[in-house]
């Protein structure tokens, strides 16, 4: 499932996946595969990436339930 709730945060901010990436430590392809829900990142990246986002896990991680 892509992630628009990230990609939305990192927009917000006016950061490139590029920039975000350098900032948590990992490539920028990494950062357009957990958007594109191609990549299942571990709780240390999650972590990093609210960090730099300003945002919980929650807000950008939590799957809400399909009804």
């Amino acid at each position: 499932m892509k992630n628009l709730k990230m990609k939305l945060a990192r927009m917000e901010l006016e950061l490139s996946q590029t920039e975000l990436a350098k900032r948590v430590g990992v490539t920028r392809q990494t950062i357009g595969m957990i958007e594109a829900g191609d990549y299942n990142p571990t709780l240390k990246l999650c972590v990093a990436i609210c960090r730099e986002l300003d945002k919980t896990l929650d807000d950008l991680f939590w799957e809400e339930e399909f009804k």
